[in-house]
């Protein structure tokens, strides 16, 4: 039986400076017995590594996912859900570990809720979308954000493309001590 292996490569990309870094993480042989490959299998990894080079890049994805991600910075920055609010899937979830140790969270109203009662507004705080991954219709973001109504948090998103949409469908986050 002649089978092809089908490799996933996930595509991170990064914002420097007003630059857009992407790359694509190639799979690696460890297995010695991999790395004596024969010349045809050479050779299709040339072949592929070539298609690779000419296939569009996630560059449209990624400025997409940013335009979304913008939306809840901004809402936290105005102290404001109705400009979030856009970014969740309306069957998005919240979680994070409290005080005690235990998961808490649930329906992200619970963050609409909270940014529209304990939050101020905070002009001078500062947000980075320090990294944003995709891998077709799925992506992963992080933002550490410094200041926001006096905290200091690292938020997790889980996005999805749903009906040509990104959006988010999960938040994780964990607060630091504000400085």
């Amino acid at each position: 039986m002649n089978q092809k292996t089908h490799f996933i490569q996930p595509v991170v990309a990064v914002l420097v400076g007003g630059w857009i870094y992407i790359s694509s993480a190639e799979p690696t042989q460890s297995d010695p017995k991999k790395q004596s490959s024969s010349k045809s299998e050479t050779s299709h990894q040339q072949q592929t590594k070539e298609n690779t080079m000419s296939k569009p890049t996630y560059v449209h994805e990624y400025k997409a996912i940013v335009t979304v991600l913008k939306q809840y910075l901004e809402g936290c920055k105005q102290a404001k859900s109705s400009i979030m609010k856009p970014a969740f899937n309306e069957q998005a979830t919240m979680y994070s570990v409290d005080a005690d140790g235990k998961l808490a969270g649930g329906a992200i109203q619970g963050l609409f809720d909270g940014i529209d009662s304990a939050f101020r507004p905070s002009p001078e705080a500062q947000g980075a979308i320090v990294r944003i991954e995709i891998v077709g219709t799925a992506a992963s973001a992080r933002i550490d954000a410094n200041d926001m109504s006096g905290f200091c948090f690292t938020d997790f998103f889980h996005l999805l493309k749903v009906d040509g949409k990104w959006t988010v469908v999960s938040k994780i986050f964990h607060t630091h001590v504000a400085p």
